[in-house]
């Protein structure tokens, strides 16, 4: 198992405006389920939803960049209000060059959360490089910050968290009882 890289400084967490994430083995465990007809469908965890939302009530965006297409992330990103959805897309890094044009970033301004190979190039060039315990050897290795929750279990929500209270926001979901 990788070693955990060292705390990530509080200057690099407050420059974070857009979080931006893979999807299978970060927002779902990896799991692919399909029916007898072959449609596909994810779990995702209910703490991601509202990780999500305290993001968006704080006034930043978010992203989904998966190297699969799948209609229920699409649904789930509808539902959630995710500012951007790019599916199916094996080379991530003109992705993420893209939206940091379009929403006139910076790249240390944008964190990003993967856990394989095809994460690696995006991972290199943001602001807060992000993996989980199930992510590949090579990922951690890249990687600014390990979760302690597993893909699939709620890791946007313990990301989100990190980054409003080093902005100095969490305070202020708590008091609202997760309302603001």
């Amino acid at each position: 198992m990788t070693a955990q890289p060292a705390p990530v400084a509080a200057e690099k967490l407050t420059k974070i405006r857009f979080l931006l994430t893979d999807v299978d083995g970060v927002l779902t465990n990896g799991d692919l389920h399909y029916d007898h007809a072959g449609n596909e469908s994810k779990v995702f965890h209910v703490l991601d939803g509202a990780g999500f939302a305290y993001w968006h009530r704080a006034g930043f965006a978010s992203g989904f960049l998966s190297g699969r297409p799948c209609a229920a992330v699409e649904h789930r990103a509808r539902h959630l209000k995710i500012h951007e959805v790019h599916l199916g897309n094996l080379d991530k890094l003109p992705v993420l060059l893209d939206i940091a044009a379009r929403w006139e970033l910076q790249l240390d301004e944008i964190a990003y959360i993967g856990d394989d190979l095809l994460d690696l190039a995006v991972l290199r060039q943001v602001g807060l490089a992000v993996t989980v315990p199930n992510g590949r050897p090579e990922v951690h290795a890249a990687a600014d910050f390990i979760t302690a929750t597993p893909g699939g279990r709620g890791v946007v929500r313990e990301v989100v968290e990190m980054l409003l209270k080093a902005k100095g926001m969490w305070d202020e979901v708590v008091a609202t009882d997760g309302r603001a």
